[in-house]
């Protein structure tokens, strides 16, 4: 990987600012022997319009000069994102301490005192064009282990996601859901954060990273039924009273799961969002759902989000002790459940964004 700045094919250019012609020749000849690339001006203004125009490697910059000192041209050039980085040699005759201490404030990094000694300005300028090249190799450099560091995380992360997701497909497989079950509830979820995210109400709570998180998450829902036994898991028919009591502990199953996986990753909003939806996806907004009774806004809002796009998927879907019911079927069941079984908010959501759930559904069926 090449982080050079200055290639041999590439002089340095250097922008040389001074009102007397006499200096700009010699540090002009000077300098063009050495091999670099001279653009010579004589005011301020014009330095900076040059700059600005094609920024230079390097600035050699006298003080005393018409309309526009140097301490004020390097101060407009700090001021510029795009110039500020260039490392600016004063060069002036004027000597005392205090006017080299306000050289150093408005950002230049040398300053060679008139008259000046050629052997001196050149030592300085290819040191402080080195230490430039340093710098930006560098910065590039770790521009570069930024991106990698992001790519490993990333690669980490779709790994943690495609083993969770397996883990997912697993308890679904076990069900005998061969559709797509999992990747339409993803969708569903996203679809009414968003709808949701859209009052200011809930700008604090439904942030980005929240709309990603409940999508990643929402797989784990039902993570808790690798915990249930074939023969009630797998029964074709109605469960009796007793199997729907174990059948409901798929919740505190799925919440003990990953509970262990929180304990060692406390700080995981992504976890902390798969536990709270399978523990609590088949509470309802009246309390009269399981396993906790929670009521109204005291269920997680991750949880009243998957429990419409669970009960939709589920009504749509054909099983084998039931028929699939069409869309406008489904809705008006969910509608009716709107304040009973579903949080009334995220009910409207769903109505607001029901062709898009209909559409879903078909396209992953």
């Amino acid at each position: 990987m090449e982080f050079s700045h200055v290639s041999s094919a590439d002089p340095a250019d250097i922008l040389i600012v001074d009102d007397t012609l006499a200096n700009i020749q010699v540090l002009s000849g000077m300098l063009k022997q050495q091999g670099y690339k001279v653009r010579p001006v004589l005011d301020g203004k014009t330095a900076l319009k040059a700059a600005e125009t094609n920024a230079p490697d390097l600035i050699l910059l006298d003080i005393t000069m018409p309309d526009m000192d140097g301490y004020e041209v390097c101060t407009r050039l700090k001021e510029n994102p795009k110039l500020n980085h260039i490392p600016v040699i004063f060069i002036s005759a004027l000597t005392e301490p205090l006017d080299k201490v306000r050289a150093f404030t408005v950002g230049g990094v040398d300053y060679i005192t008139k008259p000046f000694q050629l052997e001196e300005v050149r030592a300085r300028v290819e040191n402080h064009l080195h230490l430039a090249n340093l710098q930006h190799q560098i910065e590039n450099y770790n521009h570069f282990l930024e991106e990698k560091v992001i790519e490993q995380v990333r690669e980490i992360s779709d790994s943690q996601m495609a083993t969770i997701l397996a883990l997912a497909k697993l308890a679904e497989y076990r069900d005998e859901d061969t559709g797509r079950h999992i990747e339409r509830i993803q969708y569903f979820c996203r679809l009414l954060v968003t709808c949701l995210a859209e009052n200011p109400k809930h700008k604090k709570l439904l942030t980005p990273l929240y709309v990603d998180n409940i999508s990643h998450a929402s797989p784990l829902h039902d993570i808790g039924k690798v915990g249930i036994p074939d023969y009630i898991l797998l029964k074709p028919g109605k469960l009796t009273p007793d199997e729907f009591e174990i059948m409901k502990t798929h919740t505190v199953i799925g919440f003990d799961l990953l509970q262990t996986v929180k304990n060692r990753y406390t700080k995981n909003s992504f976890i902390n969002l798969g536990i709270e939806i399978s523990r609590s996806h088949h509470e309802k907004w009246d309390g009269s759902g399981y396993p906790d009774g929670l009521k109204g806004t005291d269920i997680p809002m991750s949880a009243r989000i998957l429990a419409v796009a669970d009960v939709y998927d589920a009504l749509r879907s054909k099983r084998p002790y039931k028929t699939g019911f069409d869309h406008a079927t489904s809705m008006k069941i969910i509608l009716e459940g709107r304040g009973i079984h579903f949080d009334p908010e995220v009910v409207d959501a769903f109505s607001d964004r029901q062709d898009e759930f209909m559409r879903i559904y078909a396209e992953l069926v």
